[in-house]
């Protein structure tokens, strides 16, 4: 059995100042909001974080952003977060933009113990300046190192108590391979089940991955709300 927490905040607690860390979720689907929230209450800072996006301004990592505790965002898309914008322009946020099967890939591969890989994304671009590129059959290919993170914050639909993870839908787009890629995973779960009653097949994240375990409900609020009549 992994440990399973009752607190947020001590789940999170040796999280310190200066640590990379990998954020799951895709827009506000899927984000381990508690852990973010007890991040917030420790006032962490210097924070390295890589993550789809970086929140909205009033949630997820948003609420990280405005309390001035993320140094350097990596990420693919920040079109939904005003203050990313201000910290941008003013100059008080690193950024790093990648393209988002890019990021993914380049987390996949730290997962998976791989340091670099060659993508044809992003050559000629920007993107390209300062790194390798080599031709294979004709056509160019951008050398992309692999990421890896101190801690992974993961949210999964289901787990056990030997870890073993399950996501719902949309929120398997990023999850399953920040959870590998990080040297500390910490899971925050919708539903905890004792061990063999998840079905094998059914496993998203197996439990090899993951250290840490807690239980929390979770908001599941969304980027713009839109109606039709």
């Amino acid at each position: 059995m992994k440990p399973i927490y009752t607190s947020f905040v001590d789940a999170v607690k040796d999280i310190q100042d200066g640590a990379t860390l990998m954020v799951g979720g895709f827009g506000l689907v899927g984000i381990p909001e508690n852990l973010i929230k007890a991040l917030l209450e420790r006032e962490v800072k210097d924070l390295t974080v890589i993550s789809n996006n970086c929140g909205v301004d009033e949630w997820g990592l948003g609420l990280l952003l405005k309390n001035k505790q993320i140094k350097k965002m990596i990420a693919s898309y920040v079109g939904e977060n005003k203050e990313f914008e201000r910290q941008v322009l003013s100059g008080e946020l690193e950024v790093e933009l990648v393209p988002q099967g890019t990021l993914a890939e380049k987390i996949r591969a730290g997962g998976a113990g791989i340091p670099a890989f060659f993508t044809p994304a992003g050559v000629g671009t920007p993107i390209a300046e300062g790194k390798e590129t080599r031709v294979f059959n004709g056509k160019e290919y951008l050398l992309e190192e692999a990421l890896v993170a101190d801690f992974s914050l993961v949210r999964a639909m289901k787990g056990d108590k030997l870890g073993n993870l399950i996501y719902n839908k949309t929120a398997q787009n990023f999850n399953p391979m920040i959870a590998t890629a990080g040297k500390i995973t910490i899971a925050e779960v919708e539903e905890l089940y004792e061990i063999g009653e998840l079905h094998p097949e059914q496993i998203h994240t197996p439990s090899v991955y993951v250290q840490r375990l807690i239980v929390g409900k979770q908001e599941k609020r969304i980027e713009r709300l839109t109606v039709s009549d």
